[in-house]
């Protein structure tokens, strides 16, 4: 759960400004910071699976010269020096590589860290999404940062198209019952603050633990065994392997296990905030929703 952590940040969103000169672009990070960046990054460190996506996908992987152990997509992702993991970034060799910008994807767990960065003179960057938007949001950002906002802006903007269709296709269907199984043991949960809450929502479900407070919490067999959800969702397959790929004990014999509707589906579209989160939407909408989307 270290990971799912580090890959989800408490802090509240921002609303990113800008503000640009000949040779520095000003940026306000969703901690609350506002960070001079230099007009052009050809040096840049990501801390995150999520934030190495993006900047692969909007095309400035070139620039890319160091991430995390998790870091495993695009394939291009593996050949990049690794700093060390999500939690424990070594400084050492993140100043060794010469870094311009460091991006990081969450505030809380990495404050400490983020300071020693300041220390070296090296610029940190915090994206913190809490819903769908945000996720857009942090990829516009590296957009700007890196001056690639036309790929940025296109991507977005393809991405929000698909968003739109799934919602469109499940808007006049009865909202499911969703119990998201981050973990089963312990048993941990999206909660109010967690992005994955929004998808749920978007997808045509409702989380039945969309009001526990927090982004993340670890959540009691009872509070489980109450819940009572119609459809359980087991992110697995993708990077965590087959760690959450059996129902947590106190879900054995809820409605959704006893109507045979348990789904898996793979964990890197639904627990990295990046261009893949979209993927995991759609995936969520016809597990919930199969008659909205045949042909």
């Amino acid at each position: 759960m270290l990971l799912l952590a580090a890959a989800f940040a408490c802090s509240p969103a921002r609303t990113p400004t800008q503000v640009s000169s000949s040779s520095t672009v000003q940026l306000t990070d969703d901690a609350g910071r506002v960070v001079t960046i230099p007009q052009r990054v050809d040096r840049v460190i990501t801390l995150a699976p999520n934030l190495t996506e993006i900047v692969f996908a909007i095309g400035a992987g070139d620039r890319l010269v160091g991430n995390t152990t998790y870091c495993d997509y695009p394939p291009e992702a593996k050949n990049v020096a690794k700093i060390g993991d999500t939690l424990h970034p070594n400084l050492e060799r993140i100043i060794a590589l010469k870094p311009q910008v460091v991006l990081i994807s969450t505030a809380s767990q990495l404050e400490t860290f983020t300071q020693q960065l300041q220390n070296q003179n090296i610029l940190a960057f915090v994206t913190d999404p809490h819903d769908l938007d945000g996720v857009f949001r942090s990829i516009e950002q590296v957009g700007q940062i890196m001056g690639q906002q036309q790929q940025a802006g296109a991507l977005v903007l393809k991405l929000r198209e698909r968003a739109n269709a799934v919602e469109q296709a499940v808007k006049n269907l009865p909202p499911v019952r969703v119990f998201y199984q981050a973990s089963g043991e312990p048993l941990y949960v999206p909660g109010h603050d967690a992005f994955v809450t929004d998808l749920i929502r978007r997808a045509g479900g409702i989380s039945v633990t969309a009001d526990v407070p927090g982004a993340w919490p670890k959540f009691s067999n009872e509070s489980a065994l109450a819940a009572k959800p119609e459809a359980i969702i087991l992110p697995t397959g993708g990077s965590m392997g087959a760690a959450n790929s059996t129902v947590a004990e106190a879900l054995r014999n809820s409605p959704a296990v006893v109507a045979g509707r348990v789904y898996k589906i793979n964990d890197d579209h639904l627990a990295r905030p990046g261009p893949r989160v979209v993927d995991g939407l759609e995936e969520m909408a016809r597990a919930l929703h199969p008659e909205a989307f045949k042909q």
